[in-house]
This record gives structure tokens, sequence and C-alpha cells, in this order.
């Protein structure tokens, strides 16, 4: 008997609902768990990636040889058979609403009462000429990794194009192995739609300083092939040519739903989602880096490709699956992420440019990469975001302080009690507070 037909009859002696979900990523796997937890539901776990649940988010650390890939995965693979959450390799290639039934690409099927989809992103491709050749891929899935390792073996040189998160850490894998890297980067300033002018910079010297040949204001035009149908150079938008043998395309990612089509789902950019991941099919849901809302939650953006959000919205799914329906209600923005060895922290709102009603103070170390900015209404003088660089925060007390709407003021006197760098590490708090205070008093004398 077929592993799915080994699902299907325990599902149907049991008399229980079949909970399908298309993912095994952070927002599947959380959601499962919690199901598990609070219901007697027959959970499927359905993903062609892996076979069991790693983390993501640590893919770069197997490159770079810190850890293995079994390291990385949060749970024993008896995990799922002593909860009964089972587990199924195969790729969805066709969704049945009107049959709730799932059509694998073996040609296999599978029925389900509620379905969710946490099917993550892909690496997005712009039609660039050359972009399918041998030594140009993206970074995103297990796969992604693996040809990776295929793709970089005997490189000196590799282009990367895409001046984002996934960008900055490609760069750092390549360097790990003494390969030569130049860094596109199509804005003026590195991701200065994300960061202001002062962080930016920061980002762009620390970059420089690990070797990394960055060209900012420089697209990709085409990838040029070898005899053997395999890059050997890259021509940008400035008529450039530069030598590789790799090239990493790191321009955002896109959700991962093209299999949903004729399917009846709603999708936009994503799948589209209310507050309570319900789609406009009874009985289908959608999470994680897949889900676009329908409207924007607490000033959000509509999709929201984050771990830590994808945590949240499968265990918000797994409330309403379970019999308490939950609106999702995630609070005041986070996100946190490395440059190399600058770790990076962001919470609430903090513009890339200022208005009359906002400002901000920006503290910067005169010779190390530490910097801190605080976001405020310049009316109110209350908090409304933070960024921090090499100085860690307390998450519970910067969101308490945007919750209880605290002033800048108060918030430099506190600081310190918000840091949360381990012991022995040396505090900036008096030196920011000397920087603030200095600042004050002069513009209060200019005006």
């Amino acid at each position: 008997m077929t592993t799915i037909n080994r699902l299907l009859r325990e599902c149907k002696s049991s008399a229980s609902k079949h909970v399908v979900i298309i993912g095994n990523g952070i927002s599947g796997i959380t959601c499962a768990r919690n199901v598990r937890k609070n219901s007697t539901a027959c959970i499927t776990v359905i993903s062609s990636e892996t076979d069991h649940h790693f983390s993501r988010t640590a893919l770069m650390y197997i490159y770079i040889g810190h850890m293995r890939f079994q390291d990385t995965k949060p749970y024993e693979d008896s995990f799922w058979v002593k909860n009964k959450i089972d587990i199924l390799n195969r790729f969805v290639s066709k969704v049945n609403t009107d049959e709730k039934m799932l059509t694998f690409s073996n040609g296999e099927s599978l029925t389900y009462d509620v379905l969710v989809i946490a099917t993550g992103s892909k690496s997005n491709k712009f039609g660039w000429p050359g972009q399918d050749l041998h030594g140009v891929q993206g970074l995103y899935s297990y796969q992604d990794l693996q040809l990776m390792e295929q793709n970089t073996k005997d490189v000196n040189h590799a282009v990367v194009v895409g001046g984002g998160l996934i960008g900055v850490e490609m760069a750092e894998m390549l360097k790990s192995r003494n390969i030569g890297v130049s860094f596109l980067v199509r804005e003026q300033h590195f991701w200065d739609a994300v960061l202001p002018m002062e962080e930016a910079v920061l980002i762009e010297r620390h970059i420089l300083e690990h070797n990394i040949n960055l060209r900012l204001g420089t697209e990709l035009k085409e990838i040029i092939s070898d005899e053997r149908g395999k890059v050997k150079s890259i021509i940008t938008s400035k008529g450039e040519s530069i030598k590789c043998e790799f090239v990493g395309l790191t321009v955002g990612v896109s959700p991962n739903i093209l299999f949903l089509k004729d399917s009846g789902i709603n999708t936009d950019r994503g799948v589209v989602v209310n507050e309570f991941f319900e789609t406009n099919i009874e009985d289908v849901f959608a999470i994680g880096d897949c889900a676009q809302f329908e409207k924007s939650i607490n000033g959000r953006r509509q999709l929201e490709q984050v771990w830590y959000t994808g945590k949240m919205h499968g265990e918000t799914l797994a409330h309403s699956i379970s019999g308490v329906k939950t609106a999702y209600n995630p609070g005041h923005w986070f996100n946190s992420a490395k440059f190399f060895d600058i770790e990076y922290q962001t919470y609430g709102n903090v513009p890339t440019n200022y208005s009359e009603q906002l400002a901000s103070f920006y503290w910067e170390h005169p010779t190390k990469k530490i910097c801190l900015r605080i976001a405020y209404n310049k009316q109110t003088n209350i908090l409304i975001g933070v960024n921090a660089f090499g100085i860690r925060l307390r998450h519970q007390i910067i969101d308490k302080w945007l919750s209880e709407e605290r002033t800048i003021d108060y918030v430099i006197e506190n600081l310190a009690g918000a840091n949360f760098d381990p012991e022995f590490f040396i505090k900036y708090e008096n030196d920011i507070a000397d920087s603030y205070k200095f600042r004050k008093q002069k513009s209060i004398l200019s005006n």
C-alpha cells in the first residue's frame, strides 16, 4: 500500500479532518506543530525540497563551513512520527478546489479537508540574456545551495547582482572561499530604499573593506557564454565587461504560486488573504512568504517575506484551524540581519527621508562600524522607530516603548536598560546621550 493510501485510510478510520500543508518551511511547520498541540486532526506536510524541516536562514553557514545540514534541523527526524505529522516528499502540480484534491507531478493525488498553502518564495529573474546559462543561479532553496557548491568549484571570480540581504550573504559566502566578488547594486547607495543615507554609506564602507568590488548605480545587462554554455563574463548597464565564472542573481524573491494557476484561488503577487489567512475559497488558507494581505495590517506591507513573521502566521492560523478563529495582529514591525560581521536591528518605522512632521537623531561611533538612529515625531517627540548597527537591543523593551508612545528623551535616558549586548561588551549609552544633549542644545540656541 502506498504512503498516500495509508494516509487516506488512517484519516478516514479516525474520522478526523485532514489538514494538508504545502511547504515545510517555518510557516508550514509552525502551523503543523500548533495544530497538533490543539487538535486530533490528521496532518500531512508536503514538500519537494527536503524530507524534513530545516532552518533556511542557516544555508549560508553550511557553505561557509560553520554548520552541517543536519545541524540546521531543529527537530530530530523521529519527531514527526512521534507527533503524528506525516511528511510527503512530493511536488504539487495542480490544486482542484472543487474536489479538494491535489495532483502531484508523478500522477498521484491526495484529498484534503483543509488546505494550507505555505510554499514560500522563488528567486527573481528579469529576462536577462544568458540568465539560464550554467553557473548562473539564485539562492533560496536547499537545492540552490547544492547547486552553488557545484557551480563555484574552481571559480576565480563571481558577480553578485542585487543589493539586498541575500546578495550580501552570497558575497560573504563566496569570499569565505577566497573567490573574488563584483557586487552590482542598481541603487546609488546600498539598500537605500530601506536604509537612510548614513547607514547605507556605513555598510558600503564595510563591504569595500572586505575587498568586494562594489559597483553602485550599476545593473546587469547581459550574461555572456563560453563555447560550453557556461558563463564567462557579464556586461553591465554601463557597457563594462567583467570576467567571471559564476553569477548570483539576488534581485529579490517572489511568491512561489505558479502551480495555483486554474485552481480558482485568488492570486495577485501572492495568494490573496484576509486577516484570518482565508482565501476566496472555503477551507483554503495561505501563510508565509506566499501570502499577500488584501489590506495592510497595522501599516505593514501586504507581503511579509521575513522568517519571524512566517512563524507568527503559522501560529495564528493554527488557532483558527483548531477551532478558535484568530485574526493576525503582529504589532510593531521588527527585523534583523547581518552585513558580514555587523549586526542590524530595526524596529517600527525608520523613514529614509524626513518631512516637517518626522525627524531623527543619528549617532555613529567615530572609528567603529556602530551606529544608532532614533526616529520620532517632530511635533510630539514620540518614538516611531529605531535602527541599530553593532548594538544589540532588547526587542521586548523597544516594542513596549513604541506601544507606550515614549518620547525620544525617555528613550535616550533609559537606553541602557534596552541594551542586550553580552557581558564585557563596551557600552555606548553615555556617548549617545552626550551627543543627543549637545545637538538638542545647539538646536535650541539656533532657534
